[in-house]
Formats: structure tokens, sequence, C-alpha cells
């Protein structure tokens, strides 16, 4: 399995910084976890092939180049954009996205081909098929209804928090997994930002610390979704946990499983 966190993020050169203000992680170059910033920088091959996009939650920075990536390939597409989310999320999309006022009721249009997005609605705690993958989803803990989530190949399996705060089910369920190779967690805040990160529903180094000892095994932790302006802070904090297993998920790189 070959995961890879999109940019999001241009530097003062005109670069792709390291950097993270919006989420978008492709699987095997077919199917998106998030859509924040899919549509601004995938891959050729990334937007030739990803017809599936599964959402964690509906916050701008999970869905923001949502509609510009149906709005790019509108008239090429010969199979609709397949977006799995919960009903919940799926009523907030069109209630407050694809509204017309701030972008096309998507789902109201068609090319010459058909529908150009369809969704596939799924229940919190539900397993579905996509594309090649087996995905779990398991809600988590934030400010939203939202759901992390562990993709198997058949041969691997990768979880991914999603945003959240402290939460046991999504580590019962990677304990019980054999076959669990990463997972990936979020760390929003440093640790003197814990009550703003307790407000909103987000981790901080120490109570990520926390969270993993109650993960079996030593599966190869990834930290992502570090607030930019925090970036370094938040990085120094995790090294200091001395945990040898974790480190910062880079973005742009792609890892395989």
């Amino acid at each position: 399995m070959r995961l890879q966190l999109l940019p999001s993020t241009i530097d003062e050169d005109g670069r792709a910084s390291a950097r993270q203000h919006l989420l978008s992680i492709v699987i095997d170059d077919r199917v998106a976890i998030d859509a924040g910033c899919l549509a601004f920088s995938c891959s050729r091959k990334q937007r030739e092939q990803v017809r599936d996009i599964i959402l964690t939650h509906t916050h701008l920075d999970h869905i923001a180049s949502l509609p510009m990536f149906i709005d790019d390939l509108f008239a090429s597409l010969t199979s609709p954009i397949r977006v799995h989310a919960t009903p919940e999320m799926i009523e907030i999309l069109e209630r407050d996205i694809f509204n017309w006022e701030i972008y096309p009721r998507f789902s109201e249009l068609t090319n010459s081909h058909g529908k150009v997005i369809e969704y596939m609605p799924f229940e919190g705690g539900s397993t579905f098929t996509v594309e090649h993958l087996s995905i779990q989803s398991i809600p988590v803990n934030h400010k939203v209804a939202a759901n992390g989530f562990i993709a198997s190949d058949g041969k691997t399996s990768v979880a991914i928090t999603g945003d959240t705060a402290t939460t046991d089910e999504l580590w019962r369920e990677c304990n019980a997994r054999r076959d669990l190779a990463a997972v990936l967690v979020e760390c929003a805040f440093p640790n003197d930002m814990a009550e703003l990160a307790g407000a909103s529903q987000h981790l901080v180094p120490k109570l990520l610390s926390q969270e993993l000892a109650k993960l079996d095994g030593s599966p190869r932790v990834l930290v992502i979704n570090l607030k930019p302006m925090y970036r370094e802070k938040v990085i120094g904090e995790i090294t200091s946990l001395g945990l040898s297993n974790v480190e910062v998920l880079e973005v742009g790189r792609v890892y395989e499983f």
C-alpha cells in the first residue's frame, strides 16, 4: 500500500512547503482520504485515477478543494466522483457548499456521460469497500461528527485518525489488527495550547503520548495535522517524547507499507 500526504502550502519561494494547512491523503494513486488540497496538488496520474473520496468530516481544511476537483473534471468524467461520507456530512455539503451560493450543486448537473458526483453514504462504525480497499470507519472525538479509518488492501492495514481528541475505540480496533503496518495520528497544537486543543478537540504531544500507550505492538506511527504556525514547536515536543517508532509524516513523500 502506497500513501502520500499531498502538499497544501506554498513557501516564500513559491515551492511546496512542509507546512500543512489542508489535508488530503492519497492511497495507491486511486483513493483519497479527504479533499482539503486534492485539486491543488494531486499528480496528473492521481487526477486521472482518483474517483473515490472518503471524508473524515466536513471541516474546511478537509473539504476545501472538493468543489474544484469536480469542477476541473466536469466535462471529462465518464463516471461520477464518488464521495463517501456519512448522511450528516452529505447534508452539510449540500446545504453549505454545493448550494448554488457557495458553489454549484453538482448533484443536479450532468455532463454528456451522466452524473458527475455520487454520494456513497456510510454509517460510522461500518466497513465498506472502495476500489481495492476495505475501509473500516471508526467514530472519533472531534467538534463535529468525525471518523477515523483503517484501510486494508488484504495484505496490509493502515489506520488514519483524522482529527480527534482522546479516543478509545480506534485504538481497540487497531489492536485487533495483526497486519497493522502504520498509524497516521493527528497532533495539532503544542502542549502550552492544551486548553485550545481541548476546546477544539485536538491532541497535543503530551496527550499523544498517552494515546499511543493504548496501542499494542510497535507499528510505525506517523504524525499528521500539525497546525502550521506551531509546526516546529510541536515537532520539538514530539521528539522530546523519545518514542522510537514515532515520526512526523513528510508532506509529498510516498510511503510504502
